[in-house]
């Protein structure tokens, strides 16, 4: 009996297995997963790693998952993972902006902006309210404006991100990214 010709040996040599224990409530999971990769549950166990060894090596790096919402009104989610490095609120007559600044293990730049464009707030009597009582909303008041709108634009360098945040916003990340994320020390 004679074993087919292979190209570099045997083929086993070439893939080795691995075997791993699966618990019978873990079953179902393990079936469906192999469902979604097409039939192939190495393939989704594989990308399956991938994705958590660049979470955990983020997350050791000082990164955590961020989550925000982009769109009108409520929107959709979007999650990355990256680092906070500044915020900045902006107002201008009656529109409201809120900018965080977040840098991700690959370098780039995510910049979340809330903005409404009109918010008003009114007495019990139904007039506005201006000044300090109008942001605290101290004693019976009401308000609403129009929806919300949240965008999510990525940079790929510090100098794109200049031109696209407010200068005050800009000086803030750009000292903040000459400290560490992660200071190890041996105490």
């Amino acid at each position: 009996m004679t074993t087919p010709p292979t190209i570099a040996g045997r083929y086993d040599a070439l893939v080795p297995n691995r075997t791993i224990y699966v618990s019978e409530e873990d079953q179902p999971l393990y079936k469906r997963a192999q469902e979604l990769a097409g039939g192939n549950l190495s393939s989704a166990i594989t990308n399956a790693l991938k994705r958590y060894l660049d979470v955990e090596d983020a997350r050791t790096a000082g990164y955590e998952d961020v989550i925000v919402k982009v769109g009108i009104g409520g929107g959709r989610k979007v999650r990355f993972t990256g680092v906070l490095l500044a915020e900045w609120i902006d107002t201008k007559g009656e529109r409201f902006e809120h900018y965080r600044v977040f840098r991700g293990p690959t370098g780039k730049f995510a910049v979340h902006v809330d903005r409404v464009e009109h918010f008003e707030m009114r007495d019990a009597q139904g007039n506005p309210l201006t000044g300090w009582r109008a942001w605290t909303g101290i004693g019976m008041v009401s308000g609403g404006g129009k929806p919300k709108e949240a965008t999510l634009h990525v940079y790929a360098t510090v100098e794109e991100l200049r031109d696209n945040v407010p200068a005050e916003l800009f000086e803030m990340v750009a000292s903040s990214i000459k400290q560490p994320f992660v200071e190890e020390i041996d105490i």
